[in-house]
Parts: structure tokens; C-alpha cells; sequence
């Protein structure tokens, strides 16, 4: 038996039912929390779901998330986060093993998607990282979807 594909997201309705959960709420720890469950939830190739929040100069410590636990700090210099965070663009990595200076958080993670989260004003809040246990599992349109969503919802945080 071979593996089927995983089933592509609708990524409309995750991004309408964000929008509704998270209408008029500026608080950015409480946005984050509601996005990394509904955007875990939303997809079985998600196996780790979560924000790593700027807190200090070059510095990323852990936020809300789904599934297993997290590093709890991760430097700009490192890993996939931290190459997001440096670089402010998204990071798809279809095998993190061929990533110099990947962070194992959890040995099963097999790739992996981060995206920069910017305020309104272009301010680096922090990354959203999303892990799978199955290798290559994100597409471009993948992060092009999710930044649509986060640029949306943090706009006015």
C-alpha cells in the first residue's frame, strides 16, 4: 500500500474562522494561542504547532503551542526558527537533517515550516514554526497561505 497525499487545507475557511475567533482581540499571546490550535487542528501532517515569541535582542523563547514540548529558547544564529527570525522570510525545509544547525526539539520532527510574524508597523514578533513527522510535507502555497493568515490577524495587534 503506498501513502496518499495529504489532503490539501481549505485554507478559506481556516482563515475565516481565525478571523471570527479572533475579531477585536489585540492581545498578541492570546492570538497566538488561538492560531496555533486552530491551525494544528487544521491539517494531520501538522505535528507541531507553535510561536516562538521575540523577548530579548536576537533572542526567541517558546509561546503557545500544540503537540510535544518545545525547545525553550532558540538564538537568531540557530536553527530553522532562527533563520526565520534573521532573515524575516519563510523557511520550508523538506528534510531537516539537511538543515545546517537544525534544533532537534523532537527526533521525529522530518520537516518543517516557520514563517516570520510581524506587527503592523513591521515589527519582528516572533515565528510561527510548524513541524512533521513526514518528510517534505509543506509547499510554497502552504506559506504563502498561513503568512495571508498571519499577516491578517497581527495587523492590528
Amino acid at each position: 500500500m503506498t501513502d496518499l497525499p495529504a489532503p490539501a487545507i481549505d485554507y478559506t475557511g481556516l482563515a475565516a474562522r481565525i478571523a471570527s475567533l479572533t475579531a477585536g482581540e489585540t492581545d498578541e499571546v492570546a492570538l497566538m494561542a488561538t492560531l496555533a490550535c486552530e491551525i494544528h487542528h487544521a491539517d494531520d501532517r501538522f505535528d507541531w504547532t507553535g510561536f516562538y515569541r521575540v523577548t530579548g535582542p536576537e533572542t526567541l523563547k517558546i509561546g503557545p503551542y500544540q503537540g510535544g514540548h518545545g525547545c525553550l529558547v532558540i538564538p537568531f544564529s540557530r536553527g530553522v526558527c532562527g533563520a526565520a527570525a534573521r532573515t524575516r522570510q519563510a523557511q520550508i525545509v523538506p528534510d531537516v537533517d539537511a538543515f545546517p544547525g537544525h534544533i532537534a526539539c523532537a527526533s521525529s520532527t522530518r520537516s518543517e515550516l516557520v514563517l516570520p510574524v510581524l506587527d503592523a508597523g513591521g515589527r519582528l514578533l516572533g515565528v510561527l514554526d510548524i513541524d512533521s513527522d513526514l518528510p517534505d510535507a509543506f509547499t510554497a502555497a502552504d506559506a504563502t497561505a498561513l503568512a495571508a493568515i498571519l499577516a491578517a490577524v497581527f495587523a492590528g495587534a
